[in-house]
């Protein structure tokens, strides 16, 4: 026997006395917390994103392209990646530092290579939605999110979320998503640790995440 087949084995005699049809049980249960206000959904949300040593500041409109620059210049970055439907406006005081600005299509097959996106320090996307109880950023690499490797690879992420787009917890954010596109779940910068539990950052990730709330 096979181990997918020993799996399967044991899958079957541990719902061997489940009788009840699929489509007849109702219901998966859902467990959420709910939100007393918009606001505390928010401030928890800069909260629990904070606990993940990212680093988040709440700004206006306004404000995006200089909160953009100065995360940039915390990291100490040279080479900045954007997404080509980026709003221009948020990078502007970039540009105008003389950073090495790059533009990449949203779809596989840009023009940067995973030996290109590793020469890059950092990269500035926006998001799709905010979950305020987990602190986590969800990805769905629409133009302005660009490819998935671009969040991957450079050392750093900048992202930007509205805060219209963060909502209270997980069942509330699945509900909003599309299953058909690719997702990519944020919580804090890339750790792990090694076998004396030593905290290793970047391994599989971006180590430095700095989180942009807009509102």
């Amino acid at each position: 026997m096979s181990a997918r087949e020993e799996i399967l084995a044991r899958l079957r005699a541990a719902t061997a006395d489940v009788t009840t049809p699929t489509g007849a049980r109702g219901p998966a249960p859902v467990i959420a917390t709910p939100a007393t206000s918009r606001a505390q959904t928010l401030e928890l949300f800069t909260d629990t994103v904070a606990d993940y040593r990212a680093t988040v500041v709440r700004c206006t409109p306004g404000q995006v392209g200089a909160q953009v620059a100065a995360a940039l210049a915390r990291g100490r970055a040279r080479s900045v990646l954007v997404p080509d439907e980026l709003p221009a406006d948020w990078v502007a005081p970039v540009d105008a530092a003389g950073l090495t600005l790059l533009r990449d299509v949203a779809t596989d097959g840009g023009p940067l290579t995973p030996d290109g996106l590793d020469a890059v320090d950092a990269v500035v996307t926006a998001a799709r939605l905010g979950v305020a109880t987990t602190g986590t950023i969800v990805l769905d690499h629409t133009a302005d999110q660009g490819r998935r490797a671009l969040t991957l690879v450079p050392d750093q992420h900048v992202c930007v979320v509205l805060a219209e787009q963060v909502v209270h917890d997980v069942p509330d954010a699945v509900a909003l998503l599309d299953p058909r596109r690719p997702l990519t779940w944020v919580s804090g910068p890339s750790a792990t640790s090694d076998i004396e539990l030593d905290r290793v950052e970047g391994v599989h990730g971006p180590r430095v995440l700095d989180v942009i709330l807009v509102d």
